[in-house]
C-alpha cells in the first residue's frame, strides 16, 4: 500500500474521525473522500484505509447514493491506494465468515509479509 501521507489531500481532518478513530490517521491509516474520474463530478467515495495484521485493507462506499461502488470505481480506488506493481483482491468468504454491517461497501486486501496473492493464468485476467 501507498503511504497514505501521499494522499493526505484526500484526507478527511473532520472532529468526528478524531472522535471515532483516536487521530486523523498515519502513513498507514486513515480516511478519506476522494473523486474519481468521470463525468459526474459530484460522485465522492468514501475509503477507510488500513495496514496491520499483515493486511492491506481498504473498504469503499459512494458517498451519497444508496449503491455498491462499481468495478471501474473499485479499480480506480485500487490504483490510488495501492503501488503499481502490488496486487489487491475482494474476497467472498465462506458464509459462516461473512460479516457485513453496511451493505453498501465493498473492501480490497492484500496481504504481507511476503504472501502473495496466487493468480489465475494471464490470458484468464
Amino acid at each position: 500500500m501507498r503511504n497514505l501521507h501521499e494522499l493526505d489531500q484526500w484526507r478527511i481532518t473532520s472532529a468526528d474521525i478524531k472522535r471515532r478513530f483516536g487521530s486523523y490517521g498515519d502513513m498507514n491509516a486513515g480516511a478519506f473522500v476522494v473523486h474519481p474520474p468521470g463525468p459526474d463530478l459530484s460522485l465522492r467515495l468514501k475509503c477507510l484505509a488500513s495496514a496491520g495484521e499483515n493486511w492491506d485493507h481498504v473498504s469503499v462506499s459512494p458517498d451519497g447514493p444508496k449503491r455498491t461502488p462499481t468495478w471501474a470505481e473499485m479499480d480506480w480506488v485500487k490504483r490510488l491506494f495501492f503501488l503499481p506493481h502490488e496486487v489487491a483482491m475482494q474476497l467472498h468468504v465462506a458464509e459462516e465468515d461473512h460479516i457485513s454491517i453496511h451493505p453498501y461497501v465493498l473492501h480490497l486486501w492484500r496481504p504481507h509479509a511476503g504472501l502473495q496473492i496466487p493468480l489465475p493464468p494471464r490470458h484468464f485476467v
